[in-house]
């Protein structure tokens, strides 16, 4: 297919007060510690709090125990004695860490075989012209169960299958930004291992009111599934028809001429590993399915759960359910192996091995993060910091009388305005969710509601912040086609998407919030106070 050349008639749009904008966001994100030491100087913050706050009286009553609630002093001799034989035991169980390295054990073999950037090459190169744009948005929110892939896979090659189409090619990697970074807390189907990252967190922000409160890792499958939808539309309309004719008037002098003019074909061998992989993928799916089917199958709630649970699939105290994890493994570790195999990727089970190594290589950031947030949410804990701040901050509320839709429409800015200069969303949700989680509860609004407001204000501003670590990579592939791109650039490009996604998403939330529609598995929207 011949690349249309556009014509460099238009003159760019002026962005000075924009860039001098970003430039200061940059600025003043720059002097942020790393979250590491954000976590590790919050936790000394916390001790000091504590220590200061032991004695004071407060007339708040705890929930949990039907007392006034005291703070505990963390520097005392016993408090720091307890944390540091606890340190241990509180990073190995932090519910997030373990979440992540497992599941990208298997998603890393698939991505290190080539089984994912075959599948992702499959899916785009068989979609008509005309739904070009939809599908790779979507393809962009389902790359999300591999983690990293979309960005440094499905955005390039939006920008490929664009330019070959004869369409601009920063048009493709707009597009599949807003679907890889715009869309990141939605969910195409597939759960993605995010899911159960952030329910570790609620459950934790949850408990510190609640200990016995539990929150399904697919409390917001519905909301999240629905929500691709209307990231597809608003991205489809957005790129069509704003993005690309802005970008009619701006020239291709790139070097053209050692980039691909069409995406590259799939070989012979590497469709009969594809074909083969997603049979084994299916094979294991109907076997899943098939054995969840018996009512005495070892899937569903034992005897020892809820009354109401025992025997159900889709509940908390479920082995499905707590499997989810562990099924992402094998649902990509064994179609992995399959396709390395078929087309030649793999010849020993040292190929597997090297798979995972590499994914765990690029995890350590990761830990070195979750070792720091983990002491910091047990500081956090064990203080009754969190709980106090949920009480006082609920009365504070109430004394308002503000809807509660406006509450929580002033979570999601909080969030977006946040992830300007905290771009981990495990690491904000460590930060925001001990806080606003309880506080909410003692409001009557449940945790799966909280987090809903929370991952739509999470995703929204990912593609125009630059101290995303991403951003500066979506740079340079955009410079491949235009030397000129910059930060201002890209924002400059990405700036409608945000907007617009995130009227539109709140807007979604409130409308499944009024009209009762199921957020996810065993999801409710209220919370009760007993009040």
């Amino acid at each position: 297919m011949s690349q249309a050349a556009p014509t460099p008639t238009q003159p760019a749009a002026p962005r000075g007060v924009l860039t001098r904008f970003l430039d200061g966001v940059e600025r003043v994100g720059n002097k942020l510690p790393d979250p590491a030491v954000l976590f590790l100087g919050l936790m000394l913050l916390v001790w000091v709090l504590s220590a200061l706050l032991a004695n004071v009286q407060f007339e708040a009553i705890d929930p949990r125990s039907g007392e006034p609630i005291r703070i505990k002093n963390l520097l005392a001799g016993a408090s720091l004695t307890g944390f540091a034989s606890e340190m241990v035991k509180t990073f190995v169980n932090f519910p997030p860490l373990g979440v992540v390295l497992v599941a990208m054990l298997g998603l890393g073999v698939a991505e290190h075989t080539g089984f994912i950037n075959a599948a992702l090459r499959a899916m785009l190169g068989v979609t008509p012209k005309m739904l070009l744009t939809p599908v790779l948005i979507g393809v962009g929110v389902l790359s999300h169960v591999a983690v990293d892939a979309g960005y440094v896979l499905v955005i390039p090659l939006g920008a490929v299958i664009f330019y070959a189409a004869g369409r601009h090619p920063l048009a493709g990697i707009a597009a599949a930004f807003a679907g890889v970074s715009g869309g990141f807390s939605a969910t195409f189907f597939v759960p993605s291992s995010l899911d159960p990252m952030l329910a570790g967190f609620t459950q934790q922000a949850a408990q510190l009111i609640d200990p016995a409160h539990t929150v399904n890792p697919l409390n917001n499958y519905y909301f999240t599934c629905v929500s691709t939808l209307l990231i597809m539309s608003v991205g489809w309309f957005l790129t069509d028809r704003v993005i690309e004719p802005r970008l009619r008037g701006t020239p291709i002098d790139g070097d053209t001429a050692q980039l691909p003019k069409q995406m590259e074909a799939m070989t012979p061998q590497e469709k009969r590993g594809l074909a083969w992989a997603a049979a084994s993928m299916l094979g294991m799916l109907v076997l899943l399915w098939l054995s969840t089917l018996p009512e005495t199958s070892a899937w569903r709630a034992p005897a020892t759960a809820k009354p109401d649970e025992v025997g159900k699939l889709a509940v908390a105290a479920a082995p499905l359910m707590q499997s989810i994890v562990p099924l992402i493994l094998i649902f990509f570790l064994v179609p992995g192996m399959v396709y390395g195999i078929v087309a030649g990727s793999v010849k020993t089970h040292r190929d597997v091995i090297a798979g995972m190594s590499k994914a765990m290589n690029g995890m350590g950031y990761y830990i070195v993060m979750a070792f720091f947030c983990a002491q910091f949410v047990y500081a956090f804990g064990q203080s009754n910091l969190g709980a106090l701040l949920a009480l006082e901050g609920a009365e504070g509320l109430k004394a308002l009388g503000l809807p509660m839709g406006v509450t929580l429409c002033g979570i999601i800015l909080l969030t977006a305005l946040v992830n300007l200069f905290v771009g981990s969303a495990s690491a904000k949700w460590g930060l925001i969710g001990p806080v606003m989680v309880p506080m909410l509860m003692q409001l009557g609004v449940s945790p799966d509601l909280t987090q809903a407001a929370y991952r739509v204000g999470d995703s929204t501003t990912n593609i125009i912040t630059p101290l995303m670590p991403y951003f500066p990579l979506i740079v340079v592939f955009c410079q491949r086609y235009v030397k000129g791109t910059g930060i201002g650039t890209l924002v400059a490009m990405m700036l409608p998407y945000t907007v617009t996604l995130l009227i539109t998403w709140t807007l979604l939330l409130m409308a499944f919030w009024a009209l009762g529609l199921p957020l996810g598995v065993q999801a409710s929207y209220t919370y009760p106070t007993g009040g």
